[in-house]
């Protein structure tokens, strides 16, 4: 049995509706998204048409039906080592660099501190502690903290849990990194314990008021500033320089650019990556 249709006006509505609660901007021609993303909440709810399902969730106090939403509308696409070319950034410059630095500042525990922004269900963390023990070898004389961070709640259980199936490791998990950093749990395998210390995971809107303790040596924000407008993702990239360090990188999406939105933002290119830093003022 087909469901409602979603006419004009409520798309308008919708759309609106959506850019409020997670700043992803669906345009006029992103109707069928809404209606084939909602499709399930509207049939669980009893709802006769999409103006009626966003009254029920409106009023729905626990914001139970809101989360679903949010977790309906977000893209959760995502893979180890996605795209490659960021992690032998890490691999072969950055992480170098950073530890350079770190063993000049005599510090011990030598702190790391590494934001993945838009973590959905876990992988860019764990395939960035991946590469941190490949450089590493030893994390004994590191305080390694991976901050994992989406808006979907259902994403950051998953990430929490750290299991994934064997199509999941198939996409980007190579057969030694396989055996070296999961083990078998049930029909899933699971992320070795040293790893998973590293990773902590939480909720966070990224066009909400955010701020850390302590800047990040490393962020990655990486295809999520695409559904947003020009105005949010200057907000949201000026937030994210506030909380990377001095000499800290920032890395965006391969066909993401911030020319001409941030200034304050310096591009840098390693290979076929492009990241950013802090623009240094003339002294």
């Amino acid at each position: 049995m087909s469901g409602p249709v979603l006419t004009r006006d409520e798309l308008a509505i919708w759309s609106r509706y959506i850019h409020e609660i997670c700043g992803v901007f669906l345009d006029s021609s992103k109707g069928y998204l809404i209606e084939t993303r909602l499709s399930d909440l509207v049939r669980e709810t009893g709802a006769s048409s999409f103006t009626e399902l966003l009254s029920k969730v409106r009023a729905d106090p626990s914001q139970t039906l809101r989360r679903k939403v949010i977790d309906a509308i977000t893209t959760n696409e995502t893979s180890f080592f996605r795209d490659g070319s960021p992690f032998e950034l890490l691999r072969r410059k950055l992480i170098p660099e950073l530890i350079d630095r770190l063993n000049r500042a005599g510090r011990w525990p030598a702190p790391i501190r590494i934001w993945s922004a838009a973590c959905s269900t876990g992988q860019e963390a764990y395939s960035t502690a991946m590469v941190l023990k490949e450089v590493l070898g030893d994390f004994r004389g590191y305080d390694i903290r991976i901050l994992g961070t989406d808006i979907s709640d259902r994403a950051i259980a998953q990430a929490s849990y750290a299991h994934f199936n064997r199509l999941e490791l198939e996409r980007g998990v190579t057969p030694a990194q396989w055996a070296q950093h999961f083990e078998p749990s049930g029909e899933r395998w699971k992320v070795r314990d040293e790893l998973r210390a590293t990773a902590s995971f939480r909720r966070l809107n990224l066009l909400e008021p955010f701020a850390f303790p302590i800047p990040f040596d490393l962020i990655f924000c990486r295809n999520v500033a695409i559904y947003f407008t020009e105005a949010d993702k200057i907000r949201l990239f000026r937030n994210l320089g506030r909380c990377l360090d001095r000499n800290g990188a920032l890395i965006i999406g391969a066909t993401e650019s911030l020319a001409n939105l941030c200034p304050e933002f310096e591009p840098h290119r390693y290979q076929r990556t492009v990241f950013y830093r802090h623009r240094r003022t003339p002294a």
